[in-house]
């Protein structure tokens, strides 16, 4: 993905080489390894960590720009019973939406959403493609706006211009720059808030419009990003300007906080 040089020792790209060396040695058709994305995973107690591509230091180390955005979903359809929580970070090109790079952790099907994006990696492909994916679906499984799906609706707003995204590093590193707006409801605050946050729910948010800071930058929040998607909407076709959409939503905070 990026053209430079590294040492990656993962099997399948070894054994694919070793192919590849033998193809050469007896003759016929010269083959060239076309490098590779770095496709791992590890499996930690119950749980599950897969990546695919450069991580973001890489990405700043080599002065390559990108963009990046996290979602929450469920492993499958959070109607049918046992979904468990899952993490997936995607990171892509600001100028073309091609992908770059993902992490992903949880508890099940975490290899499969790298894989997928893994596959479309390797053929340049973009945000788009990730938006368009079409895999297998049951509720058992996936859900029908599968979380590889989500990803690149997530990255398509951004990349249009319908929404600003911002990370929690970013706001917690200036607060005097942003005034944090917490759109989840009164029983989910409860259970805890970022500092200095002010809590207005999305539903509330049109008749309380006034509530809202003046002067600084608005940086929304809800649990996974969702209602703050519709809450910065609200506030941006409101005059607001200067909306930002936190990232991750307040499940990426909390762990931020635990660490």
């Amino acid at each position: 993905m990026t053209g430079a040089s590294g040492v990656i020792p993962l099997a399948g790209p070894a054994n694919k080489q070793g192919r590849m060396a033998a193809d050469n040695i007896i003759g016929g058709n010269k083959r060239k390894y076309k490098g590779t994305l770095g496709a791992s995973v590890l499996k930690i107690f119950n749980m599950t960590v897969a990546a695919v591509g450069p991580s973001t230091k890489v990405l700043e180390a080599l002065k390559i720009p990108y963009e990046t955005v996290t979602v929450h979903p469920g492993s499958h359809a959070g109607y049918y019973p046992g979904a468990k929580a899952m993490t997936l970070k995607l990171i892509f090109s600001p100028k073309d939406g091609r992908v770059l790079g993902a992490q992903a952790a949880g508890v099940e099907f975490v290899d499969k959403k790298i894989d997928v994006i893994s596959a479309i990696m390797g053929m340049n492909g973009t945000i788009y493609d990730l938006m368009e994916f079409e895999q297998c679906y049951a509720p058992p499984y996936s859900s029908a706006k599968d979380a590889v799906n989500m990803a690149g609706f997530v990255a398509e707003n951004i990349l249009t211009g319908r929404i600003k995204t911002v990370t929690w590093d970013k706001v917690l590193a200036s607060p005097k720059d942003f005034s944090i707006l917490d759109v989840r409801t009164g029983n989910e605050c409860g259970r805890g808030m970022a500092p200095g946050a002010i809590n207005i729910p999305v539903d509330e948010l049109r008749d309380r419009i006034n509530e809202v800071p003046k002067g600084k930058k608005i940086a929304v929040h809800c649990g996974v990003g969702i209602r703050s998607y519709i809450a910065s909407r609200i506030l941006m076709q409101s005059g607001f300007e200067e909306v930002y959409n936190i990232s991750g939503g307040y499940i990426s905070y909390a762990i931020i906080k635990a660490q």
